[in-house]
């Protein structure tokens, strides 16, 4: 019994370490809290984080579960498929059941905005079963989270379609991170033959372009909303802004700058998104 629990806990362990659990986390609760912003109800804002967790969780499954053969190539021994911790099969099933799970998830906000919720998470499947390794990788992402605020705002009563802005802005915040996430894999994947758009244009284009994006989504999350950039959203443009150009002119002294000036360039983009989230529908 005793063993039994131990294998028990290290699969568990596994599978959570497997679904990439920073990123997971990361866009149930930015979904969560712009379905809050917006003004779902109690239920409302559950339902979207029931429904975009189950979605997150079964892409990251899948990609490691697809990835299992690559990652062991590369000798990547902190994923928990090569470390042993878990199978690739189980990674799989879990994957399979998450996917199923998010369908009804999804659609208890409505027929549409659940369909809407779901083609972006087919997108993300479609990039992890092989659009990654195609000059067309951008698009899932621009695809998976350019869906998000119309899942939030089509679940409001009325089913709105979002402010013009929303789904632009957040489709470059995704193109962004997809550019930041793939900064330190790329000469692992370039080996391995996977050539999606961040391995073409190569780490260094790459560490450039991906806050250049990011920044394009501030301007946008600060300009549009009310027509022009309040004392608040200037100043938030303003830190994006210096934060993306401190990472390229760092460049050379420190290689990962502009890796770490996308990560902070995405924060900036990440509040704006929420704190405009009361005129997501163009409504207020």
């Amino acid at each position: 019994m005793a063993g039994a629990g131990v294998r028990l806990r290290r699969v568990a362990g596994g599978l959570v370490r497997a679904c990439h659990p920073g990123p997971t986390v990361a866009v149930t609760v930015l979904v969560t809290a712009l379905a809050v912003a917006s003004g779902r109800d109690l239920l409302g804002c559950v339902l979207v984080a029931a429904a975009v967790l189950a979605g997150q969780l079964s892409v990251g499954w899948c990609n490691d579960a697809v990835d299992a053969d690559l990652d062991e190539a590369a000798g990547r021994t902190g994923k928990p498929i090569v470390a042993g911790a878990v199978r690739a099969g189980t990674v799989r099933g879990a994957a399979l059941a998450a996917l199923v799970l998010c369908v009804p998830l999804s659609l208890a906000s409505g027929p549409l905005a659940g369909l809407v919720h779901l083609v972006g998470v087919g997108a993300a499947w479609a990039y992890d079963l092989g659009v990654k390794a195609t000059v067309l990788s951008w698009v899932p992402y621009a695809v998976g989270f350019g869906s998000l605020p119309a899942f939030v705002t089509l679940g409001l009563p009325g089913q709105p379609w979002p402010a013009w802005w929303a789904m632009p802005a957040a489709a470059l915040l995704g193109c962004g991170a997809h550019l930041a996430n793939a900064l330190p894999d790329i000469a692992d994947d370039v080996a391995a033959g996977v050539l999606g758009w961040p391995q073409r244009l190569g780490a260094g284009r790459a560490r450039v372009l991906a806050p250049v994006l990011l920044l394009a989504a501030s301007a946008l999350l600060a300009l549009a909303p009310s027509g022009g950039a309040s004392a608040l959203g200037r100043l938030a443009l303003a830190a994006a802004g210096a934060i993306a150009g401190a990472g390229l002119l760092l460049h050379g002294r420190f290689p990962n700058a502009p890796f770490a000036a996308a990560i902070g360039v995405a924060a900036v983009d990440v509040a704006l998104l929420v704190g405009n989230g009361g005129g997501l529908t163009g409504s207020a």
